[in-house]
């Protein structure tokens, strides 16, 4: 899939939005809509390495399942996660979190999301699915959940366990 990009400004410090942002249990209070059963890969949710296993709950999606990995931390300033999902775990994701100070205090939020298909099939799927729209408006979303939840306080979904574990 083309890389979906999209922007919000949150008002809160950037340092905030990254401590929020880096601890992938809190990932589902703000995109449970879309993203559902949320299971840690390790017992400590913050940093490099850390990782969560989650189903993406999409129309004719047989094979929804994807984890993402925190690969690189650049803080505050950078987020990088990658993972893989779909049929055998054979389509590569790329996930990016850039926060820049924005004027007044706040930060800007750029959201990059990518995937890299395996197979030609795989490819023709996610065009002939509508998968890109389709992610571009649950991630908007989930974006305006996330400036809910940091600027209100409001709007949280529950936050990702370890496997068998409340």
């Amino acid at each position: 899939m083309d890389p979906v990009t999209l922007h919000i400004n949150i008002e809160r410090p950037r340092e905030e939005v990254f401590s929020y942002l880096s601890d992938v249990a809190n990932h589902p209070e703000f995109t449970d809509h879309f993203l559902k059963g949320w299971r840690l890969t390790r017992e400590h949710s913050e940093g490099r390495g850390a990782g969560a296993r989650y189903r993406q709950d999409g129309r004719f999606d047989r094979f929804g399942y994807y984890d993402l990995s925190l690969a690189e931390l650049d803080p505050p300033r950078r987020i990088v996660a990658v993972g893989r999902g779909g049929k055998y775990n054979r389509i590569k994701t790329y996930h990016e979190w850039t926060l820049e100070p924005n004027s007044g205090g706040g930060t800007h939020v750029e959201y990059l999301y990518e995937t890299e298909p395996a197979l030609r099939t795989d490819r023709l799927v996610e065009a002939l699915s509508g998968r890109r729209g389709w992610f571009r408006r649950n991630s908007g979303k989930a974006l305006r959940r996330l400036r809910s939840i940091l600027e209100e306080d409001r709007g949280r979904g529950a936050r990702a366990t370890i496997a068998g574990l409340d």
